[in-house]
């Protein structure tokens, strides 16, 4: 019986045939995208990203097209949106002029009119809360709504015990910020411990305070001797310091 041994061509291209595929490098053609028309979500998308940069949003911006999509007319590897004027501020529904480049060139200038939603979680009122309690976390819940609607709502993300209701609100009505205030730490009326500092000089003294005030905040103090009126700074209970 003779046994027939394969030519070294025909090793080659079996060798050849089988072996793996080298990786595609990221600078090799055939990385680069195809060229397509701009899509009407891949707009909204770079539209959503530049307006949250710009307006410094936070929150889940969700934008729609009121009218029907034109696609431009030509196509392109790579779509840039950029946006050439801004409305004052961000609104349920904007006009905004955009600037539509296609792989480097201007394929279009335009005007849109977008719907936006701007989502997050707000404060709600579980209970009754009453004028003048502190602020406490486990009396409320979180609702999501659109902030662009709802511009008082107060974001889950603010609230401690330095602030208290400045009035009463019902159960189930969101919480606004005119509903809270920061809880005063000196009060109209009463002495309080005034300091001053400059240099290795340190100065202490009471004062009466001509008016409430909340950490940080500018307040009246008078000098009960003189009977001169100062401006300090609240830093603690019953405690203000003067600035030079």
């Amino acid at each position: 019986m003779k046994i027939r041994i394969p030519s070294l061509l025909f090793l080659a291209a079996v060798a050849l045939a089988t072996a793996p595929r080298p990786a595609v490098a990221a600078g090799d053609p055939a990385a680069i995208p195809a060229a397509a028309p701009l899509a009407r979500d891949e707009f909204l998308s770079a539209l959503s990203r530049d307006l949250v940069a710009h307006y410094n949003l936070e929150g889940e911006l969700e934008l729609d097209l009121p009218r029907n999509w034109t696609t431009p007319d030509c196509v392109a590897r790579h779509w840039q949106v950029v946006v050439s004027d801004y409305p004052a501020l961000p609104a349920g529904s904007m006009l905004v002029r955009c600037r539509l480049v296609a792989d480097g060139a201007v394929a279009a200038d335009t005007t849109f009119i977008v719907r936006a939603s701007l989502w997050r979680d707000v404060w709600a009122a579980r209970q009754p809360l009453s004028n003048g309690a502190a602020f406490d976390p486990a009396l409320l819940d979180a609702r999501r709504v659109d902030l662009l609607r709802e511009r008082d709502a107060v974001p889950v993300e603010v609230g401690d015990r330095s602030f208290i209701f400045l009035r009463s609100v019902q159960p189930g009505r969101l919480l606004t910020w005119r509903d809270l205030g920061r809880r005063p730490l000196i009060r109209k009326g009463e002495l309080v411990e005034v300091s001053a500092a400059e240099g290795q000089l340190n100065i202490t003294m009471k004062g009466l305070a001509m008016q409430n005030g909340a950490l940080g905040e500018a307040v009246t103090i008078r000098n009960p001797d003189s009977r001169k009126d100062f401006t300090a700074f609240v830093v603690d209970e019953n405690h203000v310091q003067v600035r030079f």
